[in-house]
């Protein structure tokens, strides 16, 4: 058993969409296939991967470190001799050679796009939905059976009213998500409050609201926005301020009492421990949003959820950014909490297989081995391209 080759390519997901941070005019991602030499209805198993957005393409670090490592190593040492199958721990471990520790950043990406095809790959082996083999080898078995989305949305886009703002949350709730998301932070604060009543009028309760600020505030305006937000009484406030300001997130836990949400751009185990240490998050009442496509892919995310787990953290708590199919195989598999979902933008990388409804914000997944790319048609598209 072993791994014959690997393809990537970079992907434009380029859009005039902008958060209150950045616009994604020339934003890229990297998309992979592991090609091994097990054998399914006559034909090679390939695991497919691509990395979330907001971070971009990952192709030269791939190239030049990861992809050299992985093809000269023994395929015997890749091997997980007990389940008959490729072994993602020791393919890791070999992707990560004499890399220092630290400097958790564009190398997580690289490595967990590259992570989530081999985990691909090996529920393919396997037969079963990656969901079905993270349940029964971690859960006992027990995985859920649908999963809670939220649709995020409300970008920044020229010449977008708050008319046009409403209609795209309208379109949301049409089909099916009761909680939806927007970004503020890029305009004055009195207009994005009006782009928030206007939001409200379209999905009643705050409760059905989520507020992302995309890391863009100083503690001052944090405060500020938390305090002009809380009549509001929102699902969630989220990433407030710069990720790596423990501080300000504490600060900010000590004058805004509703619950909040940070942890996509945190991007290994130990800054997920560091949050939960010095970053005044409340295990009853935030949400962490730590996405496995973008820090050094499942491997590490286990990781990541037994710092939680040692901490009295539920990983009921742990909602993923990304809005992709492999988080909704983890959330399923490992008993998360929800997962985010991107119906209209960053396509087709956002959303999940073809023909699965989401009905109050809840949705299934496909009985097919894998993570289940190939039931998004648009997708597998891009992925085939690879193999053509």
């Amino acid at each position: 058993m072993r791994i014959v080759d690997v393809r990537e390519k970079t992907a434009s997901i380029a859009s005039p969409i902008a958060n209150a941070y950045i616009d994604f005019s020339r934003m890229t991602c990297s998309v992979v296939a592991v090609i091994t030499d097990q054998m399914r209805d006559g034909k090679p198993v390939v695991g497919f991967g691509f990395n979330s957005n907001g971070r971009y393409g990952q192709g030269a670090l791939m190239r030049e470190r990861f992809l050299p490592r992985l093809m000269e190593a023994n395929p015997e040492t890749l091997v997980d001799t007990a389940n008959n199958n490729l072994d993602p721990f020791a393919i890791w471990k070999t992707l990560m050679q004499n890399e220092k520790p630290g400097g958790h950043g564009e190398r997580s990406v690289a490595v967990g796009t590259l992570d989530m095809a081999v985990w691909d790959a090996v529920a393919k082996i396997a037969g079963v939905p990656l969901w079905r083999l993270l349940a029964d080898r971690y859960r006992g078995g027990v995985a859920d059976d649908k999963v809670w989305v939220y649709a995020a949305g409300g970008y920044y886009y020229p010449g977008k009213d708050l008319s046009a703002l409403q209609d795209e949350m309208k379109s949301y709730r049409d089909r099916g998500y009761r909680v939806v998301k927007m970004k503020i932070g890029g305009e004055p604060l009195k207009d994005d409050l009006k782009r928030i009543e206007a939001v409200l009028k379209i999905v009643g309760d705050g409760q059905n609201l989520c507020v992302d600020v995309n890391g863009r505030f100083d503690i001052k305006t944090a405060i500020e926005y938390g305090n002009a937000i809380r009549p509001y009484n929102l699902y969630w406030y989220e990433e407030v301020g710069d990720p790596l300001d423990y501080a300000l997130q504490a600060e900010l836990g000590r004058h805004y009492d509703k619950p909040m949400a940070t942890g996509e751009n945190l991007f290994s185990h130990q800054d997920a421990r560091n949050l939960i240490r010095f970053g005044g998050m409340n295990r009853e009442r935030d949400f962490l949003q730590f996405d496995c496509a973008l820090s050094y892919g499942l491997v590490e995310y286990l990781r990541t959820l037994d710092v939680l787990k040692e901490h009295g953290w539920s990983s009921r708590r742990v909602v993923p950014h990304g809005g992709h199919q492999m988080s909704l195989n983890i959330a399923a598999g490992l008993h998360l909490g929800g997962n985010e979902s991107y119906p209209d933008v960053f396509k087709p990388f956002g959303g999940f297989a073809d023909g699965i409804a989401v009905n109050d914000s809840y949705v299934s997944l496909p009985q097919i081995p894998g993570v289940g790319f190939e039931a998004k048609a648009e997708l597998y598209k891009v992925m085939r391209e690879l193999l053509d």
